[in-house]
């Protein structure tokens, strides 16, 4: 099997510009992953982001997770459990509206920091979108104005601690699924590893990277592309030793942005593949995804062609 892609994206302002569109455009339709090295976010914000996250996981999250563990005898279970995650979370908004000064037990520089990070990380999200229309053959801008809705993207952090698990045969980190959303950003721990990918029928590692950031297609964008680019399962692993962190960043459409295969892409395809995607408002398929987050996507993708309705599709405009 070829190696995980890890892309270096200081290379798109060289001569290596070809070929790095190529491996993101061999990522894109082949892995649903890739790997960012050298993508312009600073490694000092980064290192203060990690060292952060970790102390506030340490200070005030730790003895909660510990307390619900043992209410719940899971350091003891005996069978698989299918209906609970090994992790610890809290989840930070960025757009359209910020959450980030209600949420408790936040520190004032922890905030500002999350804040400073969550730019970068829209910046260089817009930044893909735009390298993906290119290698789509699409006009620039058309992924972020298909995301837009009303009051532009939704845009989000779930912050994670994964603690070392006695029983990861029998208790998994993440379950498996799929993304809904747009176009997802993680910086990972480096250290601990856990996060895989399902490629060929085998899960495959990906790999801990220090100061990288991973990148993976949600369902969104697999219906924009009519399935050009697909989403992927993927599940993380809980370790016995160390505590892995994982900050997942999701760029994806606003609540009542319509979505729907580019038309340009669908011209293209044979007869039969042109009716392969709902189109829907991105709300309605949250609140669908909301309870089969841990099942197949093909079923949502089914249900929402039955609930679709006359909603408008003119082209959209990207000037």
């Amino acid at each position: 099997m070829a190696s995980f892609p890890i892309i270096n994206l200081a290379q798109l302002n060289t001569e290596e510009r070809p070929a790095i569109m190529e491996q993101i455009k061999d990522a894109c339709e082949n892995w649903g992953f890739f790997e960012l090295v050298d993508h312009g976010i600073s490694i000092e914000l980064m290192d203060t982001v990690e060292k952060l996250t970790k102390d506030h996981y340490k200070k005030c999250m730790e003895q909660r997770f510990k307390e619900m563990v043992a209410a719940k005898g899971l350091d003891a279970v005996q069978t698989e459990i299918n209906d609970l995650d090994w992790e610890s979370t809290f989840f930070l908004k960025h757009l359209p509206v910020s959450n980030i000064s209600e949420i408790p037990d936040l520190e004032d520089h922890y905030r500002k920091v999350m804040k400073e990070f969550a730019m970068e990380l829209e910046k260089l999200a817009e930044n893909l979108l735009d390298l993906l229309c290119e290698n789509l053959g699409l006009e620039k801008g058309y992924l972020k104005k298909a995301f837009s809705g009303s009051k532009g993207p939704n845009f989000g952090t779930k912050v994670s601690n994964y603690p070392p698990c006695p029983k990861p045969d029998l208790i998994k980190g993440l379950r498996a699924h799929t993304d809904a959303g747009g176009i997802i950003l993680l910086f990972q721990d480096d250290k601990v590893s856990g996060l895989q990918l399902l490629k060929d029928d085998k899960w495959v590692d990906v790999p801990p990277m220090r100061h990288s950031i991973v990148v993976n297609i949600g369902d969104q964008l697999e219906v924009i592309t009519n399935g050009k680019y697909k989403s992927v399962l993927h599940r993380v692993i809980a370790q016995t030793d160390g505590n892995r962190m994982s900050l997942a960043s999701f760029y994806n459409p606003g609540s009542d942005a319509v979505i729907f295969p580019a038309p340009a892409l669908v011209e293209k395809e044979a007869e039969e593949n042109k009716h392969k995607y709902p189109k829907f408002v991105f709300e309605d398929y949250m609140k669908l995804y909301a309870g089969l987050k841990f099942q197949a996507k093909e079923p949502r993708f089914e249900a929402m062609k039955t609930m679709e309705s006359p909603v408008n599709s003119s082209p959209i405009a990207t000037v």
